[in-house]
């Protein structure tokens, strides 16, 4: 499987590159967030406490803490200063817990100096922590905190001023009188100290051995994120748009049922009517469900989920192919039902929409353009030697338009149907140039499952190009999703590619033309099949 490859280009990377990633569920992201800000956390941890080995137990906890919950963090682009906060809450809280405890209890500093070395090589003699922090105390924070990251990073006003987010002239002058406060004596002892204090990459690597019981953060969209302020409102369903959208296909499909019952004049029709639509959500349920667990193993067995996600677009596949077999049963099935009930039952065909060649039983213009009706609705059930619906705009089993058509198979180019094709297709299965559906096959997909050159999809998205999903997210350039395969995951650049801020523009207008597509024309058929058709309120045995 070398086509399911990551890329972790993290040392240059921007704070929000490295929230998206980390929220994405990758440690190693959060490796260069701990290495990127570990002397600051140490540092001002230190300047709290006056203790080393305290001062990095601070700080790791803070980094711990982080991780757990980074999906609070609202703008990745302050990342620095929420470090900073968490830092300060938890010396506030280890200051309360000091003064509960018996000084006794509290005091390391009569363990002997080889002992000390022997836990942490990078801590300073034990004299030299208590001394060294005799000469800092005297100094108010103001002063002390830029004097103490002044010696431990670079000896560079810039960089204190960077970290503290002060003016250069602020820093120089803070340092200036911080100088003068401590006692000239010791000066160079004080510098020496500090500077082989300085956290380094074991500290590094006890966080992240610190988190590695601890599972990724919740995504919510953010490995899905657009752009890394702008993480988790892609998939955010809180309008009524997207509900509407969400429950679009199910309110379609109720009126779908609605008009089979009224087309049927049998108790076995209306039965074979019942099967039909309860067969077509069963496969979605079972695909959904099965979706659903791959997605929970692949997170639960992150050594399997190469496996995984290549079981998810089998299942898609399997998915598609069903719905086709489905669909040209039922288009098969209905005609021979409705002659095996006519030569069985003929009394419960009278009805004067139950004529052969009835007018009743469809809905045509007058009106040609072409030589093409601009409207053609079949309305009845399916009769044996019956021709598709054809006109500019078509509707029925069978409908080809020549601007739009709906029904079980649409081809059109705007097509609505359970099966869809066109330039623009909704449906059940859509293929078309942009492609919505619960499987999206086209150029740009979107909908639960996606396969196109750009795809994008609620629980899979397979992309020739890129690929963005809140589940598995395949392809062989970009792609953003917490199971994520590509040449680029989870970072600025992959979100470039896939373009999610034009998702983002746009994707309330898609949603909001979708449900209009699929939820009027089945109101309006079903509204014209029980006016036209009439209903049977006893139906015939």
């Amino acid at each position: 499987m070398s086509f399911f490859k990551k890329t972790l280009p993290y040392k240059d990377s921007s704070d929000a590159t490295l929230v998206m990633a980390c929220l994405g569920g990758d440690r190693d992201a959060f490796g260069e967030v701990v290495s990127r800000y570990q002397s600051l956390l140490c540092s001002l941890a230190y300047s709290s406490v006056g203790d080393f080995k305290h001062s990095e137990d601070i700080a790791q906890e803070a980094f711990v803490e982080a991780w757990r919950k980074l999906d609070t963090l609202s703008d990745p682009e302050k990342l620095k200063a929420w470090l900073c906060g968490i830092l300060r809450f938890k010396v506030s809280r280890h200051r309360r817990s000091a003064a509960r405890q018996p000084l006794g209890e509290h005091d390391e500093t009569t363990e002997p100096a080889s002992e000390q070395a022997s836990i942490d090589d990078t801590l300073i003699q034990q004299q030299e922590q208590t001394l060294l922090w005799q000469a800092l105390e005297k100094l108010p924070d103001t002063y002390r905190e830029p004097l103490i990251l002044f010696y431990r990073e670079q000896r560079s006003v810039e960089h204190v001023a960077n970290e503290l987010d002060l003016s250069e002239d602020a820093v120089k002058q803070r340092l200036s009188r911080g100088r003068k406060i401590l006692q000239k004596a010791m000066m160079d002892f004080v510098e020496n100290a500090l500077e082989k204090s300085k956290p380094g990459a074991a500290f590094t690597l006890s966080v992240l051995t610190a988190i590695s019981g601890i599972g990724a953060p919740k995504a919510q969209a953010a490995a899905l994120g657009i752009g890394a302020s702008h993480a988790g409102s892609v998939f955010k369903w809180a309008s009524l748009v997207t509900l509407l959208a969400s429950f679009s296909g199910v309110i379609g499909s109720f009126f779908s049922v609605r008009a089979s019952l009224d087309q049927s004049r049998t108790a076995k029709e209306k039965r074979a009517a019942i099967v039909i639509v309860s067969l077509f959500f069963a496969v979605a349920g079972v695909f959904v469900a099965g979706m659903f667990l791959l997605e929970h193993l692949a997170k639960g067995a992150p050594e399997m989920a190469a496996a995984y996600a290549l079981s998810s677009q089998l299942l898609v596949l399997a998915f598609g192919a069903t719905y086709l077999w489905l669909l040209v049963w039922m288009l098969k099935r209905q005609p021979k039902l409705r002659a095996q009930e006519r030569a069985r039952l003929p009394e419960a065909f009278t009805h004067e929409s139950d004529a052969p060649g009835s007018t009743r039983r469809e809905i045509k213009s007058r009106w040609t353009l072409g030589g093409i009706a601009l409207l053609h609705f079949k309305l009845g059930m399916p009769e044996a030697g019956d021709k598709p619906a054809l006109a500019w705009i078509a509707g029925g089993d069978r409908a080809y338009g020549l601007l739009f058509a709906w029904g079980g198979l649409a081809v059109a180019p705007v097509s609505v149907g359970i099966v869809s094709v066109g330039f623009i297709s909704i449906g059940a299965l859509g293929f078309g140039l942009i492609a919505l559906g619960t499987l999206a096959v086209g150029f740009i997909g979107f909908g639960a499952s996606s396969i196109a050159y750009k795809a994008y999809g609620s629980l899979s998205a397979l992309g020739w190009d890129t690929a963005f999903s809140g589940g598995f997210a395949v392809a062989r350039e970009a792609a953003i999703g917490p199971l994520a395969f590509a040449r680029l995951i989870n970072n600025e650049q992959a979100a470039g590619l896939v373009n999610l801020g034009a998702l983002e523009q746009h994707h309330l207008w898609v949603l909001g033309v979708m449900s209009v597509l699929v939820i009027v024309p089945a109101m309006w058929h079903a509204k014209m099949v029980r006016k036209r058709m009439g209903r049977q309120d006893t139906p015939v045995h």
